[in-house]
């Protein structure tokens, strides 16, 4: 789903085939979601049988540069270096400023991203609080930054808390940077920025699950629901169940409301 925030809200966009559907206006109906029994690459097009990291066939998970072992774990990037799948794409999505945050969803957690998608990234994991730590000229070194506060900081969120709406509301996030500030070696120092804001979010839910169940295509052909509510890349229905949009990418689905 595309997001973008309006007046501090997210404002959800679903992707079908070339439409772009307002879901943010659907929540409260009862929608319809029918798989097609078909599954198209991200990246190439091709009809495969089966997703790979959430959109990709085989032979693109093996090969194309958004599969590549930095998209995971940006410590190991190379293309400063001169070394990537693909270097017209590195200069795009590596090779340029990179921000080392602090996110809060479930809990505190440190994560990376590139400037160009902020709020996007916080917006994705769920996250109703971020604040940036420090700014660096490419990806390799946000992955340094990122691997020494892992030490002290999670880097991972609990989806279910996440979106059950357990928010760590005792959390000082102004404290949480100064912390993780103080943490740094003196050659990562040099890399912090100590003006940016705190930036708060929220998502348009009528009713958060007590109990998650996740829902998946694979297992399920159709599924519908009334419509609870948004939040990180999950569709919230009623019976408290969820479903992964993103992990879904690819699947060719029939949308129908009420």
């Amino acid at each position: 789903m595309k997001t973008s925030l309006v007046n501090g809200e997210v404002d959800y966009q679903l992707k079908l085939n070339d439409e772009l559907i307002n879901m943010n206006q659907l929540i409260g109906k009862s929608i319809t979601l029918d798989y097609q029994h078909q599954i198209n690459c991200i990246a190439c097009g091709k009809k495969t049988s089966k997703s790979f990291s959430q959109g990709f066939c085989y032979n693109c998970f093996q090969t194309a540069p958004e599969t590549e072992e930095c998209v995971l774990k940006p410590e190991m990037c190379r293309a400063h270096l001169g070394e990537a799948r693909d270097m017209a794409f590195a200069q795009s999505h590596c090779l340029i400023p990179h921000y080392v945050y602090l996110a809060v969803a479930s809990g505190i957690k440190v994560g990376i991203t590139r400037e160009t998608q902020i709020p996007t990234r916080w917006i994705d994991q769920g996250a109703w609080k971020a604040v940036i730590v420090a700014k660096v000229p490419n990806r390799h070194i946000a992955g340094v930054v990122e691997v020494f506060l892992k030490d002290y900081f999670a880097d991972k969120t609990n989806w279910r808390s996440m979106l059950k709406n357990e928010q760590a509301r005792a959390i000082d996030i102004h404290a949480e940077k100064e912390k993780a500030i103080g943490l740094l070696p003196a050659e990562l120092k040099q890399y912090v920025v100590n003006e940016e804001p705190v930036w708060e979010l929220s998502y348009p839910v009528q009713t958060f699950p007590l109990k998650p169940q996740s829902l998946t295509f694979d297992k399920e052909a159709s599924i519908s629901g009334i419509l609870k509510g948004i939040k990180g890349q999950y569709l919230l229905l009623d019976q408290d169940r969820v479903l992964n949009i993103r992990k879904h990418n690819g699947y060719l689905v029939k949308l129908t409301a009420e």
